[in-house]
C-alpha cells in the first residue's frame, strides 16, 4: 500500500469515529481512543487488532493520532541520499529508519511519542488530517 493511499483511508476512518464523538468533551475524545477501547469497538480501524497486537510495546497505548505529525513522506521520493530514494523521514529526526540498495524507509517502531495521551492532548485538533496536514506537505 502508498503512503498516501493509507493516509486517505486512515483520515476518512478516524474522521467517521469522530463524528460519532460530537458530544464528547477533548478529554472524553482522547479517552476513547485508548488501544483496549478501539481493538473492541473499532476492530478495523488498525489491522494490528486483529492480531490482539500493538504497533509500540507500552502499557497505555493511545490511538488518536495513529500516525505522527513529524512524519514525512512522498511515495514518489522526498530526496536522493546516498544513491538511494528517501520515501519517508522524521522532521525532528528522531527514530532509524530502513534501508534497502534502492530505497530508505522511517522506522517509527522506537518512537512512542505520538501515542501518548499527553502529546495527543498537547496537539489535538478534532480533525485528525488538520494535525498531520505537514505530513503530506511535500507532495509532487
Amino acid at each position: 500500500m502508498k503512503y498516501i493511499q493509507w493516509y486517505n483511508e486512515h483520515s476518512m476512518k478516524h474522521k467517521a469515529i469522530v463524528e460519532q464523538l460530537k458530544d464528547k468533551n477533548t478529554d472524553e475524545i482522547i479517552e476513547y481512543f485508548d488501544y483496549e477501547n478501539m481493538r473492541i469497538k473499532h476492530p478495523d480501524f488498525c489491522p494490528l487488532y486483529a492480531l490482539n497486537s500493538k504497533c509500540h510495546d507500552m502499557k497505555d497505548l493511545n490511538c488518536y493520532m495513529c500516525g505522527c505529525q513529524h512524519f514525512r513522506f512522498n511515495d514518489g521520493g522526498i530526496k536522493i541520499k546516498e544513491n538511494r530514494v528517501v520515501y519517508s523521514l522524521c522532521s525532528n529526526g528522531l527514530g532509524q529508519s530502513f534501508e534497502s540498495e534502492a530505497a530508505i524507509h522511517q522506522d517509527c517502531s522506537s518512537c512512542t511519542l505520538p501515542h501518548k495521551k499527553e502529546f495527543v492532548k498537547k496537539n489535538f485538533n478534532i480533525s485528525w488530517s488538520e494535525i498531520m496536514e505537514d505530513v503530506i506537505r511535500i507532495q509532487s
